[in-house]
């Protein structure tokens, strides 16, 4: 097998992986916004539909078009970087909002264990609720997600400023998620994120 061969097979498996299938599809919401406390059914349709549902189908492009970019030996680096670049954006953004909208819902109170874990790494459950208030309301100004994150390195757990979608700890998996984009609460809220976060 010669060289140019080798390379087009490589190519091809590139093009048929997994990782490059574009088959991601929308989680859906596991509570009705209808009957949301301090959301407003518009407001979370408007969300889920937009912002993620477009993520979702933003990931699967740009993983098409990884996979294109494979059988391209000419293909730049710095055009494949933009590429991974976005896919790691979008990733994010699927994962995150994944993550904010399975927390909503429910009674809005924390309970049993996770309430337990968050009062022995802050002291209490209302410090750590303040400390996670104050780290979103940091990010009011501008975009970005407060992000509640186990460690599974230091085995501890923190809450942590994102700026955007590709911000996240080494070794930190998201628990909780706190979308500061104005999407999230501007329709509600306008500039009032402080009633966002509380709500």
């Amino acid at each position: 097998m010669t060289a140019m061969d080798e390379a087009t097979a490589q190519a091809s498996k590139a093009v048929t992986a997994p990782v490059f299938a574009g088959a991601h599809q929308p989680v859906p919401l596991k509570f009705d916004p209808a009957k949301l406390d301090g959301l407003s059914e518009r407001l979370v349709k408007s969300h889920w539909e937009n912002n993620y549902i477009g993520s979702v189908k933003a990931l699967n492009m740009i993983e098409t078009r990884l996979a294109a970019a494979m059988t391209d030996p000419d293909l730049p680096p710095v055009v494949y970087g933009g590429l991974k670049r976005e896919e790691l954006h979008r990733t994010g953004s699927v994962v995150l909002h994944e993550i904010y909208f399975d927390g909503l819902g429910g009674n809005g109170q924390a309970a049993g264990s996770i309430r337990e874990a968050l009062a022995k790494h802050w002291g209490s459950f209302d410090a750590w609720a303040a400390e996670f208030r104050r780290t979103g309301m940091s990010l009011a100004g501008g975009s970005g997600w407060c992000i509640l994150a186990w460690n599974s390195h230091s085995r501890s757990l923190h809450n942590h400023w994102a700026w955007d979608h590709m911000h996240g700890a080494a070794a930190g998996i998201p628990i909780l998620a706190l979308d500061m984009y104005e999407h999230s609460f501007h329709m509600d809220y306008g500039t009032q994120a402080a009633k966002y976060v509380d709500a």
